[in-house]
């Protein structure tokens, strides 16, 4: 009788919903931006490019910078609040600043509170999605680092960060 008893409280268990969905890495912590590769072969390296990204518990903020051959700076500045789930990554933006000294528009500030989602795809420990908001890449978290790979408002490159300790 005590088997049919443990297969029955399975399957209430199963039929009402009880099992939590199962979650996804986490990607939480500090990552440094280490280079930046362009589609001709060229790389860029700190100085010339740097960037620091945080994801907390709920939390992130971005911050990015680089210099044309002229030396001219391009920069952003991210704060938003996310969640990510199995299936999706959802993110409300808070504030969003661009300094664009190279396309000569200035500075220039997003401060509605935006949010939209996008899919996520979980293969393993890797974690992939386009980030939903403002032209930004798509990234893929795995182990200690991130890639960022954009095609857009921001120019074709693929950023690869470290988390730091």
């Amino acid at each position: 009788m005590r088997p049919a008893l443990a297969l029955a409280s399975l399957s209430l268990i199963f039929l009402s919903g009880a099992v939590a969905a199962p979650k996804p890495p986490s990607i939480e912590g500090t990552y440094r931006l280490v280079s930046r590769d362009f589609p001709d072969g060229s790389k860029q390296v700190p100085p010339a490019v740097n960037g620091l990204i945080t994801y907390t518990k709920g939390y992130r903020n971005f911050n990015i910078y680089w210099k044309d051959a002229g030396g001219k700076l391009f920069s952003v500045s991210y704060v938003a609040t996310y969640q990510l789930t199995p299936k999706e990554y959802r993110e409300k933006s808070i504030f969003f600043q661009v300094n664009d000294e190279i396309g000569g528009k200035g500075v220039s500030y997003d401060l509605s509170d935006q949010s939209a989602a996008s899919p996520v795809s979980i293969t393993g420990m890797r974690v992939q999605m386009q980030m939903p908001l403002h032209g930004e890449p798509e990234v893929a978290f795995e182990g200690n680092k991130m890639t960022a790979t954009g095609k857009g408002v921001f120019g074709t490159f693929v950023d690869h960060w470290e988390r730091v300790p």
